[in-house]
């Protein structure tokens, strides 16, 4: 039998993936002061031990008003560092699964309670609050403290931070960077005339809506090393009349492509309350293959994707090149086992845990 498409070897870039699954980022809202803690060296320990093709980390701020939340994880001076790096200086003595992270400013949506304590807005004036920055000084819901509207020097400083943060991911040994452009985070609301109002060089026309995310981009390449691959993370539409959508993703894509990035993942929303997603299995994956069909990059496709002959098929039927899990990698941790083991491939597995391989399923383990 051949072996399924999604468990075939992929090249990103330089970066060569012994299947199509990726660990999609996961926020966890379990940092202190920006540093990663005993709970992601327990979550990402044992997702490394997953078989997927590589574990991405979650969004990861580049600067402390970046954070989603007080609760966030950062990679923005040498103690955030430090913290990462050391949690993956222990996964990588027992896993050889390539690790990425996701570069992230959030913007407007910045200064936000935990999920599970309700999610609100936190103003300046309150505990675990602080100001926060966006391209127009619109807050993302009514009633929320205002961003303030980013000014030129603004603009150059949080480019030198991503940069920044690139460099450290670097020299962590970091082997791939996701820049965030999605979810209605900062580069989003750059490339949305929903939260884009400026009259400058970087709001109004398309082009100018999308200069700074591409200036961005521009400085995690030029700080990383050009030997590993710099991806982004793209929401094809707002799900909003009059919003940001698939066309001018397109356009997006190919003025990456062109600045060498290195693939795409294509997920949706998280711009505007007002959205109206339709939500159902694959959701996303109209959108990219609309992208996989106008550019060379490989495209990842994300969003509701939870069953191995699922995304079997998506990668089958050319609509991506890889498929990116979050959720169902939270429930199931073993996700890439039972898939393997479902479609007739093998997987990689620690000599420690050999002996469960089913009867049902023998050859469905090699040792990693």
């Amino acid at each position: 039998m051949s072996t399924p498409r999604l468990f075939q070897p992929i090249r990103i870039a330089n970066l060569e993936l012994a299947n199509r699954i990726i660990i999609a980022p996961m926020c966890q809202y379990s940092a202190v002061d920006g540093c990663m803690t005993d709970w992601h060296l327990i979550h990402l320990g044992g997702l490394a031990m997953s078989g997927a093709a590589m574990l991405t980390i979650e969004a990861t701020a580049v600067a402390p008003s970046g954070r989603i939340s007080y609760a966030d994880v950062g990679l923005y001076d040498d103690q955030t560092a430090l913290a990462m790096g050391g949690v993956l200086e222990t996964i990588r003595n027992v896993s050889e699964i390539p690790i990425a992270v996701q570069l992230s400013h959030a913007g407007r949506k910045a200064s936000q309670e935990k999920p599970w304590l309700g999610g609100k807005h936190i103003g300046p004036d309150d505990d675990n609050g602080w100001q926060t920055y966006a391209p127009s000084a619109i807050p993302f819901n009514e009633g929320d403290h205002p961003p303030v509207a980013m000014s030129k020097d603004d603009l150059a400083h949080v480019r030198e931070f991503f940069g920044q943060a690139a460099e450290r991911a670097a020299n962590i040994g970091i082997s791939l960077v996701q820049v965030h452009c999605a979810h209605g985070y900062l580069l989003h609301q750059f490339l949305s005339p929903l939260s884009n109002q400026r009259d400058d060089e970087y709001g109004g026309s398309l082009e100018n809506r999308m200069r700074f995310p591409l200036e961005v981009f521009d400085a995690v390449r030029a700080h990383f090393p050009s030997n590993r691959p710099v991806t982004v993370r793209l929401s094809a539409t707002d799900w909003v009349d009059g919003g940001w959508d698939i066309e001018q993703s397109i356009v997006f894509a190919k003025a990456l492509e062109e600045r060498g990035c290195d693939g795409i993942h294509v997920s949706s929303g998280g711009l505007h309350p007002a959205q109206q997603i339709a939500v159902g299995p694959s959701y996303q994956v109209q959108f990219s293959a609309a992208i996989k069909a106008a550019v060379k990059m490989p495209v990842i496709a994300v969003g509701l994707i939870v069953s191995p002959e699922q995304a079997e098929s998506i990668l089958a039927t050319g609509q991506a090149d890889a498929v990116a899990l979050a959720r169902v990698m939270a429930y199931d941790p073993r996700w890439p086992w039972h898939a393997a083991a479902q479609l007739g491939a093998t997987v990689p597995a620690p000599g420690q845990y050999m002996r469960c391989e089913p009867r049902w399923a023998r050859n469905l383990f090699r040792l990693a």
